[in-house]
């Protein structure tokens, strides 16, 4: 059985509850923090190797470090729990089941950057989360592990749940801060970087609800413990969504540098494809990141096992690679239709760009209108590079990564399947017209 660190007693009754946390070692790394200075806390977590887990992978402790510690200003740490990313469902999971994992690291988290006042941003729709976080936060303070001089270590904090304003572009860090502070969620130009000029313009550090989870475990047993976990630079267990053409559909723990093949096809994890179906292709991080076929989702160029790691998913670039991003891995059968899965994407994208920058802007509403015409059998050859070229125009000319989100998964497709594409343009009602059918009965 693979380690387990945030999922050890996730199916416990009652776990969601104080009493039952604690009877399982929670809290325990409050004390163990206290004894140390903040910056020692902060040295653990770099040692451990911890990254991101909300899809950039940056290394978490360096990214504590750039805090500006010389400001004057308040610090304040924000917890970023507003999964909008399609695929990914796994902190919402973790927030609802043991909401007490994310507040105690918050607390242990908000000691080492020096922040009193800390923010937990929940996506808006998801309402139940929300009351459940605030339940468990109340119930923290009653047992003093929030509010002033928390277990007597001179350390004070507040800590908050505010929900968010319910589009994809918030996930952003800066367009959180930006909602946070009442705002219209549209991304900031960096620099500032948020360690410096973030919430109210104070220094800020944003951080995803599994990375912040992480922490506890990682002050108790030691960063080199977690660093032992795991493969070369991906450090630690991940939590992976994973969806679509599977027998198991779920959440699952991983230890990073698990093979891709087993976890696609190990009856501890998704327990293959239905009906003995073929593997045709896998989205690996989310829909953000490019799709990769069954040969290179299973395989690097060279012939090696992929593994569920940060470097070897992006081995061989975006030519032959992808990236592991948040965990939110979708599985499709031969059966499955690529240029409808890439239209559904990019609707997407293109509802969601909060519309501040012009190539994405337009960009991602001409990809929409592109593929809804091959889709639908009125495509033309031309029309699959103009996607091409139109993608190319957006990535790495907007202020936020939503471009890039949007255009890699068109651009990877075509590289990938790109005689499916043509397939649609020369002969649409080999496929346009079953997807009309099923709309036309589901309607009736």
């Amino acid at each position: 059985m693979a380690r387990q660190i945030l999922f050890e007693h996730i199916n416990v009754p009652g776990i969601n509850t104080l009493e039952t946390y604690v009877s399982k070692g929670g809290y325990q790394s409050l004390a163990r923090a206290f004894k140390m200075t903040p910056d020692e806390v902060t040295e653990e977590v770099k040692k451990s190797g911890l990254r991101g887990r909300g899809g950039a992978g940056f290394p978490t402790g360096m990214k504590w470090s750039f805090l500006d510690k010389k400001s004057d200003k308040p610090r304040y740490l924000v917890c970023n729990g507003d999964e909008s990313e399609p695929g990914t469902f796994k902190d919402r999971h973790l927030m609802m089941n043991i909401p007490h994992a994310l507040i105690e690291g918050m607390i242990v988290s908000s000691y080492a950057l020096g922040a009193r006042t800390s923010y937990i941003y929940v996506r808006g729709e998801m309402m139940p989360v929300i009351r459940v976080l605030e339940k468990a936060i109340q119930e923290a303070y009653k047992a003093g592990y929030l509010g002033n001089n928390i277990q007597g270590s001179g350390y004070s904090l507040d800590l908050y749940v505010q929900p968010g304003g319910g589009a994809y572009i918030c996930g952003e860090e800066t367009a959180l801060l930006e909602s946070l502070e009442g705002k219209r969620g549209n991304p900031r130009n960096k620099p500032p970087f948020p360690a410096v000029w973030g919430l109210y313009g104070c220094p800020t550090v944003v951080n995803n609800v599994e990375t912040i989870a992480d922490v506890p475990w990682i002050v108790n047993h030691g960063g080199d413990a977690y660093a032992a976990i795991g493969i070369g630079k991906s450090t630690g267990t991940k939590l992976i969504s994973a969806c679509g053409n599977i027998n198991k559909p779920g959440i699952y723990e991983i230890e990073l540098g698990l093979p891709v093949e087993e976890f696609i096809y190990s009856d501890q994890y998704c327990g293959g494809i239905p009906n003995g179906k073929k593997l045709k292709a896998v989205v690996a991080g989310g829909s953000s990141v490019p799709i990769l076929p069954a040969d290179l989702i299973l395989k690097t160029a060279n012939g090696e096992p992929r593994l569920m790691s940060y470097e070897s998913l992006n081995d061989g670039g975006f030519v032959s690679g992808t990236m592991l991003g948040s965990g939110g891995f979708i599985v499709y059968d031969e059966d499955q239709c690529i240029v409808r899965n890439l239209w559904n994407f990019t609707r997407f994208y293109h509802h969601e760009s909060c519309g501040q920058c012009s190539p994405c802007r337009e960009g991602t509403g001409w990809m929409e209108k592109v593929l809804h015409r091959i889709e639908y059998g009125h495509g033309k050859m031309s029309d699959i590079d103009l996607l091409v070229d139109v993608a190319k125009k957006i990535e790495g000319k907007t202020i936020c990564p939503l471009g890039e989100a949007a255009a890699w998964p068109v651009a990877s497709a075509i590289r990938h399947f790109r005689a499916e594409f043509e397939a649609h343009v020369s002969d649409p009602g080999s496929c346009c017209k079953k997807h009309l059918h099923r709309e036309m009965t589901s309607v009736h």
